[in-house]
This record gives structure tokens, C-alpha cells and sequence, in this order.
């Protein structure tokens, strides 16, 4: 009797597992990927690869749709195209061995050691110390602790959620701006808003400062493009650093807080790092990594040695020293994750070009667009790719889906290979300052409740604007300078 009694509770957790929005769910990818698996392939094309493309894109919609985890979705997939005999068990884990794939699972770990020693939560109350006194400072001092950590915490959220945003809620409530009371335009709606949107143009400037920019490497990689760590940083510095300096003061103009000087921020500062104390040992070895990690990530490929040696290096260092352990490593979800569900997406892709999908794809299109001129035509291939993100929930399934297709596209209008490759790759990151629930950092710093969802997609749409006249006005010149075009 106890054991029927005890076992209950679990049948009717299984049973409701299986609610209508589950399977809702569920339904959703497969009766789109049944439906193009049965569509005859168009003339030309490998049915292979066209069945391929019914995993990928049934694939896509259940990383949107989200019936399992992503790792779990992707699963499936690679599970699928092994089954089905589209692809051999051995292509199927071929996204595995990809170093690209390890050199954003590495940093993920690495990444562990700035909130694990408190080095992260240091530089961001250093920053607040200084730049804290008025309410414009301390947004920027909250996007200079971003940009800081940016090189070596792939994950946005972990940086603007993790890290930046409990430190403007202490902040905002410290000077009376709640939003369960009616206060969040004190302070705290404008910080939300400039931590968020300054998430957004650093997780740009870097090749490791956002878990899809190496997938969009990949990608181009395919298409005979590589770009490297320091390539990617180079062009995106000066639009990057024109977009941090402009954009908090326009959000400043465009939705000012209530309270413009904050003396205080900079004493709470003071005060959390004296709690913190001297800068412990383990500290001064993450920050010695950190370091030595963008010395190679620059000038390694110079000496013969790829960006992800050179973390594999800084996480070799960080183990060695024992300021990460090896249970740090497994209890790190979010890295496994990120390798299971980019090998996935990274071998399709691959697949795809290799069976001649996406090049049939692109010179199918490239004969719509023939006759015009490369700059009007990759123009409008950026602005459809980049306000398609409306349409999105996840910088990672807009990249795989559309990023391959649309740099092919690029490249036989006559777009200059590296120039189309970047500027799609920075606007897989910026094309998420729009919406509530476009990147990671999105809902986290949404949900505190600051920021009412008009005035979130009213500032990011015309932020959206604003950055983009900033990297292809101002970066279109810069790239010129660099010999991009």
C-alpha cells in the first residue's frame, strides 16, 4: 500500500509531462521536418541533402520552440541523421573533433574562474568607484565591466545577468527605485536598459564574448574565409567602441532617470570592496590568465598557434594552480551543453554545403539579384537578415538557420569575402537590442521588472538603427582603412 501510495506522485508527474503545450511543442518541428523530408527535392539537389535539411530545420524550430533543452533537441538531431541513414554514425559525431566547438566550450570554463575567485564582481565595484557619481557614469561603469569581461565569459547572460545585474538592483534599491512600488524610473529602468544594450555591442567585439559568434566562424570557414580571434576584434573595435560611448548617453536622451546624480553608488562601491579585502592570490592568477589568454588570442597566429590552443593553455594554468578544479569543470552545465548543441548545428551546416545545398541555394539566388550592384544588394541581404530577428528567440538557432545561406548569397553578388562574413557576424549579435526575449541577457534583465515592454522595444528599435548607421557608416570606413574592401 505505501509503495502504490509513494509511487503516485511520480505517474502523475509523467502524465503531466505529456500537457497539451508539450506536445504542442514537440508536434511543431516534426510535422515541419516530416513535411520536407516527403517534398521532392528540388532538380539538383542531393535528396541526402535535402533530407538533411529536414533534420536541421525541424532541429531549428525545437531550439526555438523548446519542447526539451537545447542539448536534448540537439540530441535528437544527431541521433536522427545517423538513424535515417542521411549521414553515417561517424559524419554524425564529426562536429565533435571541431576545434572552433572547444574553443568557446574552453572559455566557458575559463569564464567560471572570474565569478568563482570574485574578480568579476571586483572590477565591476572598481569601475562603479569611479565612475559612479552620477547616474550616466554608472551605466558606463557597468558596460566597462562588460567589456572587460566580454573576451573571456562567452555567455552574455553570465556576464549582464550574472554579474552586472545584481549589482544595479543593490544599486537601484539603494536609492529607492523599486518596480513593485512605482519607482523603477528613479534609476533603475534607465541602468537596465544600458546594461542590456551594452551586453549587446560587446558581445559583438569579440569572437568568444557570445556562445554563436564562433558557430558564424564556422560557417564562414566553410565558405573559405577565416577569421581569426584578432582579425574579429580588430574591425569591431572602433564601430564598438563608438556604439558604447553613443548609445548610453542616447538612451540617457531617450529615457532619462529621475535621479541624476548618485554620489552614493560610488561610496557602496568603496565600501563592497573593502569588504572584499586585498586582492586574494587566486585573483592575481585569473587575471595573469586572462591576460596571457589575449596576448595569444592577438599575436598567436603569428607564432603558429590557433585561438584554441591558446585556451586550452589559460585553462591548463588555471587547473594547475588549482584555481579551478576538475568538479568545477563537470558542475559547468552550460559549457557541456554548448558543446553537444553546436556539434550538432556545426555538422549540419557543414553537411549541407558539402552535399551542395547552400551552394545551390545561393546561385539560385545570387541569379535573383544578378545585374545589381554588391553594396545596395548586400545592403538589403543585411537589413532582412538582421530585422528577421524578430522573428527569433535565440542568436544561436537565427545563426544556424540563416548565416550560412545568407553569406553565400553575399559572396556571389560580389560582397568581399571578409566583409560579408564580419558584418553578418556583428549583426548576429547587435540585431538582438530589439525585443524582450531575443538573447539570454534579454529576459533575465527584463524580468526585473524595470522596464515596461514598450519602452523596451520602442528604445531597442531605434537603437537598432542607430547601430546599424554606426558599424556600416563609421565601420564601413574603418574596415576601407583595414583593406576589408
Amino acid at each position: 500500500m505505501l509503495n502504490t501510495q509513494a509511487a503516485q506522485p511520480k505517474q502523475a508527474d509523467i502524465l503531466q509531462t505529456f500537457s497539451f503545450d508539450y506536445i504542442l511543442r514537440l508536434l511543431t518541428p516534426v510535422t515541419v521536418g516530416l513535411l520536407i523530408w516527403y517534398l521532392p527535392p528540388p532538380e539538383g539537389v542531393d535528396p541526402k541533402a535535402w533530407h538533411l535539411l529536414a533534420i536541421f530545420i525541424a532541429t531549428i524550430i525545437g531550439i526555438i520552440a523548446k519542447p526539451l533543452p537545447m542539448g536534448a533537441v540537439a540530441s535528437i538531431g544527431i541521433a536522427l541523421t545517423a538513424m535515417t541513414g542521411t549521414l553515417t554514425a561517424g559524419q554524425a559525431l564529426s562536429g565533435f573533433g571541431n576545434t572552433t566547438i572547444w574553443l568557446i566550450v574552453i572559455a566557458f570554463f575559463i569564464s567560471r574562474g572570474f565569478i568563482k575567485t570574485g574578480l568579476g564582481a571586483r572590477i565591476a565595484y572598481l569601475f562603479m568607484s569611479v565612475l559612479g557619481k552620477k547616474s550616466l557614469g554608472l551605466g558606463y561603469g557597468l558596460i566597462a565591466t562588460d567589456l572587460v569581461l566580454a573576451p573571456a565569459i562567452p555567455s552574455n547572460t553570465a556576464r549582464a545577468g550574472g554579474i552586472v545585474n545584481p549589482i544595479l538592483v543593490s544599486v537601484a534599491k539603494a536609492y529607492g527605485s523599486d518596480p513593485t512600488d512605482g519607482t523603477a524610473r528613479k534609476l533603475g529602468a534607465f541602468l537596465t536598459k544600458t546594461a542590456f544594450q551594452g551586453t549587446i555591442i560587446t558581445s559583438a567585439m569579440f569572437l568568444t564574448a557570445m556562445a554563436a559568434n564562433p558557430l558564424a566562424a564556422r560557417f564562414a570557414a566553410d565558405q573559405g574565409i577565416e577569421i581569426t580571434w584578432g582579425g574579429w576584434a580588430l574591425a569591431a573595435l572602433v564601430p564598438g567602441i563608438v556604439s558604447l560611448i553613443l548609445i548610453p548617453y542616447l538612451i540617457y536622451r531617450l529615457y532619462p532617470p529621475e535621479i541624476t546624480e548618485t554620489p552614493a553608488a560610488s561610496e557602496i562601491a568603496k565600501e563592497k570592496l573593502a569588504e572584499m579585502g586585498k586582492v586574494k592570490n587566486s585573483e592575481w592568477i585569473m587575471l595573469g590568465a586572462f591576460v596571457l589568454l589575449l596576448v595569444l588570442w592577438i599575436f598567436g597566429p603569428k607564432l603558429g598557434m590557433d585561438a584554441t590552443t591558446a585556451a586550452l593553455i589559460g585553462l591548463g594554468v588555471l587547473l594547475l594552480t588549482t584555481v579551478l578544479t576538475w568538479k568545477d569543470i563537470l558542475n559547468e552545465t552550460g559549457a557541456w551543453d554548448t558543446l553537444v548543441w553546436f556539434a550538432a548545428l556545426v555538422m549540419m551546416a557543414s553537411f549541407l554545403n558539402s552535399l551542395g545545398l547552400i551552394p545551390w541555394f545561393s546561385e539560385r539566388m545570387g541569379g535573383v539579384v544578378s545585374g545589381y550592384n554588391w553594396i545596395p544588394a548586400f545592403l538589403a541581404l543585411s537589413l532582412v537578415y538582421f530585422y528577421s530577428h524578430y522573428f527569433f528567440a535565440s542568436n544561436t538557432a537565427h545563426v544556424s538557420a540563416m548565416y550560412p545561406a545568407f553569406l553565400a548569397v553575399a559572396i556571389v553578388v560580389g560582397t568581399p569575402l571578409m566583409l560579408a562574413a564580419l558584418v553578418l557576424a556583428f549583426f548576429s549579435n547587435l540585431f538582438s537590442s530589439m525585443t524582450h526575449y531575443g538573447t539570454g541577457p534579454a529576459p533575465v534583465l527584463f524580468g526585473s521588472g524595470y522596464v515596461a515592454m514598450n519602452d523596451w522595444w520602442r528604445i531597442g528599435g531605434i537603437i537598432s538603427v542607430v547601430n546599424i548607421i554606426i558599424w556600416l557608416g563609421i565601420g564601413g570606413l574603418w574596415w576601407k582603412v583595414l583593406g576589408l574592401w
